[in-house]
């Protein structure tokens, strides 16, 4: 069992990967602000650490004793980014740099980065990604991805550091934070729990891969069970479903229809991304994932009951 540290352990994504690394017997630590009262994280075997991503001094005080690092933390959202480019630069990209050289002065064993398996691809005519296809991301969010995966490399070839880019697709399910404004299942499940209407972006026909929480984390369970061949990774469902599907979906579960809003697609949306899973199925075998209809029963269970 390895010592793990989790950047970002109250958000969405860093909550369960927390949860899910500690239930697995590993020593798990939490850094983040903790801006929210409620810790994300339901085990008792997390330990929460305070402290600012942005702040050197506490990010190296945070790593010290790591052996594995998941960096699960972003500054911006791909709208917030589009908004402000510049802040992606200034606090995402510049931070996640320094987080690296700390780890390096620390002797870190490995680092997971959450990248994206959508923005970093960027508009091609291809309609599904391999790990080798172009990354040519016009968002910013994308581009600071991308960079961020570049320094990967960088401390990789300069200072040995080992690290794994984790180019996720659309993930959703339990604890996702629709406040933010990212994901349009749990965007929608709130609105429509709320009694507002659904945002469709667009004509209803750009295409994503989405994958349940609960099956991104067993992915990723994995692959710190057993070190990794390749420098990255896809880790999505496989399986590309319209916007106009989703909603289909949505209403399936919710047992009603609701009114839909339509909304303006930004210029740096990408119309058609489905992710290529090969590289991750050959190396650690098949996974049993919940279907989309049942993703998103799951998610609309768990956010009525709670």
């Amino acid at each position: 069992m390895a010592r793990c540290l989790v950047i970002g352990a109250n958000g969405f994504l860093g909550s369960r990967l927390a949860d899910a690394l500690a239930r697995t017997g590993h020593e798990v630590t939490g850094f983040d602000r903790y801006s929210r009262r409620i810790r994300a994280f339901e085990s008792p075997d997390v330990v929460p650490l305070r402290g600012d991503f942005l702040d050197p001094r506490d990010v190296a005080a945070a790593v010290s004793g790591a052996e594995y690092v998941f960096h699960f933390l972003s500054t911006t959202t791909p709208a917030s980014a589009d908004r402000e480019p510049t802040v992606d630069l200034r606090t995402n990209v510049s931070a996640s740099v320094e987080l690296l050289s700390l780890c390096v002065a620390a002797g870190v064993r490995r680092v997971f980065f959450a990248s994206s398996g959508g923005a970093i691809y960027g508009p091609q005519p291809r309609r599904t990604f391999a790990e080798d296809a172009p990354a040519l991301p016009v968002s910013p969010y994308g581009i600071g991805k991308l960079t961020i995966e570049r320094y990967l490399d960088y401390y990789a070839t300069t200072a040995g550091l080992d690290s794994v880019a984790l180019r996720i697709s659309n993930p959703y399910g339990p604890r996702a934070t629709p406040a933010k404004g990212q994901g349009i299942i749990p965007i929608t499940l709130d609105r429509l729990r709320r009694g507002e209407p659904a945002v469709q972006v667009g004509d209803g026909s750009m295409i994503r891969d989405y994958i349940h929480v609960d099956d991104l984390v067993a992915r990723i369970l994995r692959m710190v069970e057993r070190a990794p061949r390749h420098r990255a990774y896809n880790l999505g469902s496989g399986r590309g479903h319209s916007v106009a599907e989703v909603l289909a979906a949505i209403r399936a579960v919710v047992g009603r229809d609701f009114e839909i809003v339509r909304a303006p697609q930004p210029a740096t949306f990408v119309d058609h991304v489905v992710l290529d899973v090969a590289r991750f199925r050959d190396e650690y075998g098949p996974a049993r994932d919940l279907s989309l209809i049942e993703g998103i029963a799951d998610t609309w269970t768990r956010m009525t009951t709670r």
